[in-house]
């Protein structure tokens, strides 16, 4: 019988996972390189399994170990498409369950409770667990949507710079500093955007918040409108007797002050991030294949 479980973290700058025994006790961790699997799929199973591999290497098990564990991975894009079908399908566990980044979140930040939880990282995504039923939204990738996230708000600011440097709105500090960065030349911030990944848009994420917290223009607009997204994606989700809202990821310090008051009488600190969230639905899926064994 198999007796041991991988959780995995997919997240978009990185992969974390651990390895757990039955009881839920970590014997190892791991990390290794960024997971989209919609962007980039191939190099996202690479990381996937390097994180799991390196979290066994850690726990002293033999790299062997892989294919007789059981396995959970949360991901964005699992929601799209046949997605999570090919990365279940290509993983070298025993077992493999392959879910939402949203779902891990979820657990991670409530445990077994209700409440609303938003993560945001390179990418963003909500999910609500009302009465034991589950309910999402987000998690579509920035080129479309992952508003409030990490790539959404160096994407947002690499367009600004370019309005302002043609003269359609008027420049700042800010749109002038990216600029320079690529020698005042929009064509090699447009090569940046074609040959980028979510990741490289997230490293601007942090410039955008300084900025915006001393007045910048477009910085200030920037951060407005992922605010702005972050409240109308929370209404979404709530209910009048909803207990909680969690907020997750790189992100979630610098947004809770900016949140509306009806939003912040709500949050409740996470019981755990994303990667525990992976952690307990592991566990879970291992002791599943206990009892069908049985």
């Amino acid at each position: 019988m198999t007796e041991l479980a991988i959780g995995i973290d997919g997240g978009g700058s990185s992969c974390r996972a651990a390895i757990m025994d039955r009881t839920g006790q970590v014997l190892g961790r791991g990390t290794a390189g960024p997971s989209n699997i919609l962007s980039d799929l191939d190099n996202s199973l690479l990381n996937i399994v390097a994180s799991a591999r390196n979290a066994v290497a850690d726990a002293g098990l033999p790299n062997e170990t892989l294919s007789s564990a059981v396995a959970v991975v949360g991901v964005a894009g699992a929601n799209v498409g046949d997605y999570a079908e090919r990365v279940e399908r290509a993983l070298p566990f025993a077992k493999r369950r392959v879910v939402t980044d949203a779902s891990t979140a979820l657990q991670g930040a409530l445990g077994d409770s209700d409440g609303v939880i938003g993560a945001f990282g390179t990418g963003s995504v909500y999910n609500a667990r009302r009465d034991g039923k589950l309910y999402g939204i987000g998690g579509w990738g920035f080129v479309i949507g992952d508003q409030a996230s990490g790539a959404r708000l160096g994407r947002d600011l690499l367009e600004a710079a370019l309005l302002a440097h043609d003269g359609i709105r008027k420049p700042s500090k800010l749109s002038r500093e990216v600029m320079a960065e690529y020698g005042d030349d929009p064509e090699r911030v447009v090569e940046f955007a074609h040959a980028s990944q979510p990741k490289d848009f997230a490293r601007y994420a942090p410039l955008v918040f300084d900025f915006a917290a001393k007045g910048d223009p477009i910085g200030t607009a920037i951060v407005e409108a992922a605010v702005r997204s972050i409240g109308e994606s929370l209404d979404a989700l709530l209910w009048p007797a909803c207990p909680a809202i969690c907020l997750l990821g790189g992100l979630a310090n610098a947004y809770r002050p900016l949140l509306a008051e009806r939003h912040q009488s709500l949050l409740k600190e996470p019981k755990g991030d994303v990667l525990q969230g992976a952690i307990e639905l592991a566990v879970q899926f291992l002791r599943e294949q206990g009892k069908d064994a049985a």
